[in-house]
């Protein structure tokens, strides 16, 4: 998720090659499998050595494969193939220490962490490793502003958030905001504007494409979005309330 009509994520070199870190090969490998299972090239961007869709969410080799081997079909807020099992019933999120060095995304993170316990779902949250963690993610800090995640994979979530720093010059309504939505992904949830950006980026139309496996219809939300109507909208504004709308609460409830 990144600020509203702000450059989002640059890649090194032509959009679909490699830099750094990853194997090519395992990226192009994950680069197909995304185009296969319906994503559009123009939607998929490397970064640092990272695959994403959508701007901000890393796809891994193994998720790629998994969402090939799904079944699932779209029915046209949206969700992934992959969600969290039914063996994840506590997930624990561990901030770095330089994570915890910015007050406002320390706070963020703990209203974050009541977004999702407030709901009563079958999953719930808490701050720092325990022994009865059945999952764990990792908070870390990354430049700029806004943030990056991932989707499930094998049944778990996804193991990290990476929020920037340029959100601590923000509120802490905004920072909630933002570390929510990052949660979101690393369970299942896709952006509820996948199919036009333009409705919280502004700019012109772009579709991240819906494939027959990456972006399934939640039963009793709407097929359209509004600005300001979802925290999973792909671009946040400055004056998010970093609250559930009364449809991202359906989805949670519907999957978890």
């Amino acid at each position: 998720m990144f600020k509203k009509a702000a450059v989002v994520l640059v890649s090194c070199g032509a959009l679909l090659s490699a830099c750094g870190g990853e194997p090519q090969s395992e990226n192009d490998e994950i680069v197909s499998n995304l185009i296969e299972a319906g994503f559009p090239s123009n939607d998929i961007m490397v970064a640092d050595g990272a695959v994403y869709v959508g701007r901000d969410a890393h796809v891994t080799l193994e998720s790629s494969r998994e969402m090939l081997q799904s079944g699932k079909q779209t029915a046209e807020q949206y969700q992934t193939t992959n969600i969290v099992g039914t063996g994840v019933t506590k997930i624990c999120i561990v901030p770095t220490s330089q994570f915890n060095g910015y007050s406002r995304l320390s706070a963020g993170l703990d209203l974050a962490i009541e977004n999702y316990n407030s709901q009563g779902l079958r999953i719930t949250f808490a701050r720092g490793s325990a022994s009865d963690c059945t999952a764990t993610i990792s908070a870390r800090t990354t430049s700029g502003v806004g943030g990056s995640s991932g989707f499930p994979k094998g049944g778990k979530p996804y193991g990290t958030i990476n929020i920037g720093t340029g959100l601590e010059s923000y509120s802490v309504d905004v920072n909630e905001h933002v570390i929510t939505h990052e949660i979101g992904h690393t369970i299942g949830f896709r952006h509820s504007d996948y199919y036009d950006r333009s409705i919280s980026c502004g700019g012109a139309a772009s579709n991240e494409g819906a494939s027959n496996v990456g972006a399934i219809h939640i039963p009793g939300t709407p097929t359209t979005a509004t600005n300001g109507g979802s925290v999973m909208n792909s671009c946040f504004r400055s004056n998010e309330s970093g609250e559930w709308s009364s449809s991202d609460r359906t989805a949670l409830n519907y999957l978890y």
